[in-house]
């Protein structure tokens, strides 16, 4: 658990759902005044029920503050390769889980590729019963409770998910392991060569699957490994020391980092962790993929 004081809360329930979640937050957060803020590109899904007020958000900050933004009490959003921007109110509580993409068949009940690049309203993708899980979590007094409802859930939906042909292909699921053990470092020829397929025929299924590309996905990966050590070092109140993490995650320089950040983020990794912070400190920046150690 993660408390910075002042209202805020963060409840880490880690996985949660082995092999299928990442990460599990249930959140409360009390603010003086709204505000903006940026959700990050990651190589896993992005799950929000929310327990008070709707999530309110879009692709840009102007979207996200207008009237064309998405407003809903459960998110499922896509890979993506933007920062998603939301619009934060003075009080908010839900529950966030890092989905595995992999999963999204069983889960879901789609593959992750129809996501891609969306900010959903979950209920219409999952189904009434959703919702009632929604509503019956913000119901009960503990985050135990509502973590253990959750993950009955979610089992149930696994339970009840098709096998077979619904699965994703063997060589999407060794390709996903492969860059996730380099960390998003290793070439497309060396991966393609590993799952036995040509470098077109890889990125054909891995598209169809995913949405990306296996070098795009490799990207968020290095990416989402240097975001863990930049958020560590906030946690563990060291130095950023960002030459060292771009040469330990693969990147040619520090500049090479700090051009991914302004991709994924809209800026430097110094600015981000001076926005972020705060939440950082209190667990917000939990992993959205685990790497071998």
């Amino acid at each position: 658990m993660g408390d910075a004081g002042d209202g805020w809360e963060f409840v880490d329930a880690g996985r949660l759902l082995p092999g299928f979640v990442v990460s599990s937050v249930g959140y409360r957060i009390e603010l003086g005044t709204p505000t903006i803020h940026r959700g990050l590109p990651s190589p896993s899904l992005t799950f929000v029920l929310s327990l008070d007020e709707p999530v309110v958000g879009g692709f840009t900050p102007e979207q996200a503050a207008g009237p064309g933004a998405l407003s809903t009490e459960i998110v499922l959003g896509g890979l993506h390769t933007r920062p998603a921007y939301l619009t934060q109110p003075k009080v908010q509580t839900g529950i966030q889980l890092a989905v595995r993409p992999l999963a999204a068949r069983a889960l879901f009940g789609l593959p992750s590729g129809e996501l891609r690049e969306q900010m959903l309203q979950g209920v219409d993708v999952l189904g009434p019963e959703t919702e009632r899980l929604r509503q019956r979590m913000s119901e009960l007094p503990t985050w135990d409770e509502r973590f253990a409802v959750l993950v009955e859930h979610l089992r149930a939906r696994l339970a009840a998910a098709p096998s077979g042909p619904s699965e994703p292909r063997a060589e999407v699921t060794e390709a996903w392991k492969w860059i996730a053990w380099h960390r998003g470092n290793g070439s497309m020829a060396e991966l393609a060569r590993h799952v036995h397929l040509s470098e077109r025929q890889l990125t054909a299924v891995f598209r169809a699957e995913l949405g990306l590309s296996p070098k795009a996905v490799s990207r968020l990966m290095r990416f989402e490994h240097a975001r863990q050590r930049i958020a560590g070092a906030v946690r563990a109140g060291t130095p950023l020391e960002l030459s060292a993490t771009a040469a330990t995650c693969g990147y040619y320089d520090h500049s090479h980092l700090v051009r991914d950040f302004q991709q994924y983020v809209g800026v430097s990794p110094s600015l981000w962790v001076e926005e972020e912070r705060r939440n950082i400190q209190a667990g917000a920046a939990q992993p959205a993929e685990e790497f071998p150690s």
